[in-house]
C-alpha cells in the first residue's frame, strides 16, 4: 500500500512516500480502507519526537510505528476475531494506527459509525479534536445557560469544537485567536472575538465562570485574573515549556494550587473511545456541530500540509485524502 513513513523524528522533511505492507489487525481491531485523515496536534508531536517525554510511549530513539496519522474516516474491509460490533463494509471514523496511508488498522473501542450526513473528510477531522474538546467541556462540570465561557486558541481544531460545544449548552462564548481568523471564530458561535495581538483577555475588563485554555501559553496568574472568584480553568494542549515535559509542567502545577485558593484549575488530556465517538457522531447528525476545515492535501503532500499547519496559519482542521 502506498504510505507515508519517516525512519527518525524531526521536521516534515523527514516524511516521505513509499510502498509498505498492508497492516495485520489483532483481534480487537479491524483494518480500514482510510478516505480521509486528520492532521492534528498530536499527529505533529509524534511526528517531531516532541516533547521528549512522549518518546517513552512512541519510541526512544525512532518512531515504533513508522506511518504517522491518528484521525482517520474510511470502510471496514476486514475484522478481528474479537470484534462484535463492526463488520466488512462499515463506514467508520475514529482513531487508527498510522492514518496517513491506504490502509489503517484502529481497535474496536476507538471507532464508531460515520454519521450518514458528513463526508468522510467531514468526519476525519472530528476523532483526536472533538473528544478533547468535548472532555474539557466536562471536567469544566456543567456549562448552565448563560454562563461566562473564555476559549483560548478557539480558531484550532480542538478550539473551534469547543466554541460550538460551548454555545449548544447555552455560554455566552468569547474566543480568542489571531486578527486573521476573527471571522471563523464567529462563524463558529463566539458573541465575541478577542484579537490577542491587540488586547489581553486578562487586563480586568472581564471575568468568565470558565476558560478553555488550549492555547498552552498563558501564565496561571493571567488565567487567575480572568475568571470570576469561584471560576474554573481547564488547560489542554499547549506548545510552551521546555523540550522535555512541554506544557505539561504548568498544568502539574495549576493542580498543585488549585486546592488553596477558591478558583479551580484544572487540566485535561484527551483520549478517544467510542462512547464519545458516538456521542460525538450523533451531533454531528443533528448540526450541532459541524467541522471547520481549512485545507485538503492528498496523501503525497502531507509534508506540505504538516509545513502549514506547524506555521499556525491553519483555520479549523486540515484534511489528508487517500
Amino acid at each position: 500500500m502506498r504510505a507515508i513513513v519517516q525512519e527518525a523524528y524531526g521536521s516534515a522533511d523527514v516524511l516521505h512516500m513509499a510502498q509498505i505492507p498492508k497492516p495485520k489487525i489483532a483481534e480487537d481491531e479491524v483494518l480500514v480502507r482510510v478516505h480521509a485523515a486528520g492532521l492534528d496536534r498530536g499527529t505533529w508531536h509524534v511526528t517531531t519526537g516532541l516533547p521528549y517525554a512522549l518518546r517513552l510511549a512512541y519510541g526512544v530513539r525512532v518512531p515504533k510505528n513508522p506511518v504517522p496519522g491518528l484521525d482517520l474516516a474510511g470502510t471496514v474491509t476486514a475484522v478481528g476475531a474479537a470484534v462484535t460490533r463492526f463488520a466488512t463494509g462499515d463506514q467508520v471514523f475514529g482513531v487508527g494506527k498510522g492514518s496517513f496511508a491506504e490502509y489503517a488498522t484502529a481497535r474496536e473501542n476507538q471507532l464508531a459509525r460515520k454519521p450518514a450526513n458528513i463526508s468522510f473528510e467531514q468526519a476525519s477531522v472530528v476523532p483526536v479534536s472533538g473528544c478533547t474538546a468535548l472532555q474539557a467541556i466536562r471536567t469544566a462540570g456543567p456549562i448552565a445557560p448563560g454562563h461566562k465561557v473564555l476559549i483560548l486558541g478557539a480558531s484550532g481544531g480542538v478550539g473551534s469544537y469547543a466554541v460550538q460545544l460551548s454555545k449548544a449548552a447555552g455560554a455566552v462564548v468569547t474566543g480568542v485567536c489571531s486578527g486573521m481568523k476573527m471571522d471563523l471564530v464567529r462563524s463558529l458561535g463566539a458573541e465575541h472575538v478577542i484579537d490577542y495581538t491587540r488586547q489581553d483577555f486578562a487586563d480586568g475588563t472581564e471575568h468568565y465562570d470558565v476558560i478553555l485554555d488550549i492555547a498552552g501559553n498563558p501564565t496561571l496568574s493571567r488565567l487567575r485574573r480572568a475568571l470570576t472568584t469561584t471560576g474554573t480553568a481547564v488547560i489542554t494542549g499547549g506548545e510552551e515549556g521546555g523540550s522535555w515535559t512541554g506544557s505539561l509542567d504548568r498544568q502539574f502545577r495549576a493542580l498543585a494550587l488549585s486546592p488553596f485558593i477558591r478558583q479551580r484549575l484544572t487540566m485535561v488530556i484527551g483520549t478517544e473511545s467510542s462512547a464519545d465517538l458516538e456521542h460525538l457522531a450523533d451531533l454531528l447528525e443533528k448540526g450541532t456541530i459541524v467541522p471547520a476545515i481549512d485545507r485538503t492535501y492528498p496523501l503525497e503532500r502531507v509534508p506540505d500540509a504538516m509545513r502549514y499547519f506547524d506555521a499556525g496559519k491553519a483555520r479549523g482542521k486540515v484534511v489528508i485524502t487517500i
